[in-house]
């Protein structure tokens, strides 16, 4: 007879029993031993009909094609600005893909981003041999402005922004804020100062306790006793709609 040992959105460690028997199926972040069904990693169990698995909680990032991230320019070359990715590889934005205007070779590129500019761009290309060709020209990719940048473990984002973005749609609400997530771990904050204090918290609360159920419900509670006692307007209400 199968039995399922853990309960669906349960956080679990890397060698977790998780079910007996082969009414379930391992898939991604679980394996199969015998009859039984291990975790692979950290990770929050998902279930899915017959289907066990897992959505990880730790692990370094790894850049795919497509990925919108935030950057920080390391380096200006002929050719361009290489960035760290926040991962073992760095990356290139080249000329064309620095700005829509012609940029002209041997023209000063430090007036579009200077060393130490944080900067959203997305992964145009990845090759076999980790070369990592970055794009700063399209819509929501731009050098960042004020505010502040805050890191955290990639394997958080999905958490920090929320199904179909609900959480980090929440946060700007209650803050007043303008925040853009990395897929990198890399979240920009930028606000008046008391939303901005706030909404920096709020993301490290998400990080913290990413691994506990009913963390929407948690966090909107959260964010309306912090604003109320910031005094910051806000439109949530405790049941998840607006005032």
């Amino acid at each position: 007879m199968s039995e399922l040992f853990v309960k669906d959105r349960e956080a679990v460690a890397p060698g977790e029993k998780l079910a007996e028997g082969m009414d379930y199926i391992p898939a991604k972040g679980a394996y199969r031993l015998g009859e039984s069904i291990y975790a692979q990693e950290l990770g929050l169990v998902q279930i899915d009909g017959r289907a066990i698995k897992l959505v990880p909680l730790s692990g370094a990032y790894v850049p795919k094609r497509e990925d919108v991230i935030i950057v920080k320019i390391i380096d200006i070359t002929m050719s361009g600005w290489r960035v760290d990715t926040r991962s073992a590889y760095s990356g290139m934005i080249g000329l064309r893909d620095g700005s829509s205007d012609f940029i002209a070779k041997g023209a000063d590129l430090t007036r579009y981003f200077r060393i130490g500019d944080y900067v959203v761009a997305k992964i145009t290309n990845v090759t076999s041999q980790m070369l990592i060709d970055l794009s700063a020209v399209g819509p929501g990719l731009k050098r960042l402005r004020g505010g502040q940048v805050i890191e955290v473990g990639c394997k958080k984002v999905p958490r920090v922004i929320g199904k179909k973005g609900s959480m980090v749609s929440m946060i700007k609400d209650a803050t007043g804020c303008m925040i853009t997530v990395g897929q990198n771990g890399r979240i920009w904050v930028n606000g008046e100062p008391k939303g901005q204090i706030l909404a920096v918290e709020t993301i490290k609360k998400i990080v913290k306790e990413a691994h506990t159920s009913g963390l929407t419900d948690k966090i909107r509670s959260y964010l309306i006793g912090r604003a109320d006692e910031l005094g910051l307007e806000h439109s949530l209400s405790a049941d998840g709609g607006e005032e």
